[in-house]
């Protein structure tokens, strides 16, 4: 590894377009899902001045039949669904207000050539829901065991979020993204180098004592995130650096599910496969293999053996088992990279990795999604049902198999 580097990257807020409609996107699913476990959802969200689409392929009892006819009472709820992720998201502005904005529902039945290629049969097991590449990852730079530069970006902006849904910050509007520079040492961050913070703001806060009152509060908010010994004389600070930011979410910019895949993930530290998460049902392995793989990822690292790791999953549409799995330590493992393949490939509770043995596994076939869609999909609390892939319960497994 390089001596001494700079690394980058960015997050976006709740409140951020593209992040509004990902979030309408899992709660649709979470609905589809509360009603029936099997429900099969690919619900796509454009956001744009005071109008939420939707469109994409569903199927599942209590919600739609074959010929697209909806159960009765399902449309409005999904149209509240709508509405209450807005409201919650806190959206009450003239471009945007979450009791007044158009809604329209292209919602239609799944394909049936690709229910049969997916849907169990006799002598059949469940197959992927499409081909695609699939990959998790962990390293020891955080708790979390994620990315520092992505952990911190991440975090700064669930602070703004909480002081303004608390009132702690009421100059604060939903809409915001960030950027943190980390200088890295023999691996290790050391140095914040470059924070970066755009906020959307009421009016009046972009000169000034309000002005200088919302840097202050930004600055303070990163030292409350960023460890104090990152934090130097030296660190530049870029908050709102294009001036005034009043307007902002989907009335200053369109907003599109699975645009922020890269938030969503690993930050750039990491190689991702090219599918989106949010909207879809877990028997798509661009969701449930990306979740698996961060699952053996970390429990790789938070058994120490190896301080970095990726895992990368491949999948056929309508074939059940991966077609390829394979373990990276990036030269930091303890054991070598086949022995980590070998052993993963001997937990049988890991089901062979077949869409049906993860869903099992973590418990996937439940309404989990809306939680995961902002502030990252990874490096969040396992608590009751919510971010099971988070868990580290395979140490102990590992590391027998590891030394056997």
């Amino acid at each position: 590894m390089r001596n001494s580097y700079l690394f980058t990257s960015e997050s976006v807020s709740e409140g951020h377009p593209d992040k509004v409609a990902d979030q309408i996107s899992d709660a649709v699913v979470d609905l589809f899902l509360s009603k029936d476990p099997e429900a099969r959802v690919a619900c796509e969200t454009l956001t744009t001045t005071n109008l939420v689409v939707l469109a994409g392929e569903i199927r599942g009892k209590g919600i739609m039949d074959e010929a697209g006819n909806w159960a009765e009472g399902i449309e409005q709820e999904i149209e509240d669904v709508v509405r209450q992720t807005v409201r919650k998201i806190g959206y009450e502005q003239d471009g945007f207000h979450w009791s007044n904005l158009e809604f329209q529902n292209h919602l239609h039945p799944q394909s049936a050539h690709i229910a049969q290629g997916v849907d169990a049969g006799e002598g059949k097991d469940e197959g992927a829901g499409d081909q695609g590449i699939m990959f998790g990852f962990a390293c020891d730079e955080t708790p979390d065991l994620m990315p520092a530069t992505l952990y911190y970006s991440h975090k700064i902006l669930e602070k703004l979020a909480a002081d303004r849904h608390s009132g702690a910050a009421p100059f604060l509007e939903p809409d915001a993204k960030s950027q943190v520079t980390l200088r890295f040492a023999n691996g290790r961050p050391v140095e914040a180098t470059a924070v970066v913070v755009s906020t959307q703001h009421k009016q009046g806060y972009d000169a000034g004592e309000q002005e200088a009152e919302l840097k202050d509060y930004v600055k303070k908010a990163v030292a409350s995130v960023i460890p104090a010994e990152l934090l130097t004389d030296q660190t530049v600070y870029h908050i709102n650096p294009t001036g005034s930011f009043v307007i902002g979410g989907p009335d200053g910019d369109s907003g599109l599910t699975g645009r922020k895949i890269i938030v969503d993930t690993y930050g750039g530290a990491a190689p991702h496969g090219g599918g989106a998460f949010s909207g879809k049902d877990p028997t798509k392995v661009d969701r449930s293999a990306a979740y698996v793989a961060r699952y053996l990822a970390k429990n790789i690292v938070a058994a120490g053996l190896a301080t970095r790791c990726t895992i990368q999953l491949s999948y056929a549409i309508g074939v059940s088992e991966p077609l390829s799995l394979y373990v990276d330590t990036h030269g930091t493992g303890t054991v070598g990279d086949d022995v980590l393949e070998q052993a993963i490939g001997k937990i049988e509770r890991l089901g062979r990795l077949t869409p049906r043995g993860i869903r099992t596994l973590l418990g996937l076939n439940k309404p989990i999604y809306e939680a995961t869609a902002a502030y990252g999909h990874f490096g969040r609390k396992a608590e009751g049902d919510l971010f099971p892939w988070e868990k580290t319960d395979l140490v102990d497994e590992l590391k027998a198999l590891a030394a056997a």
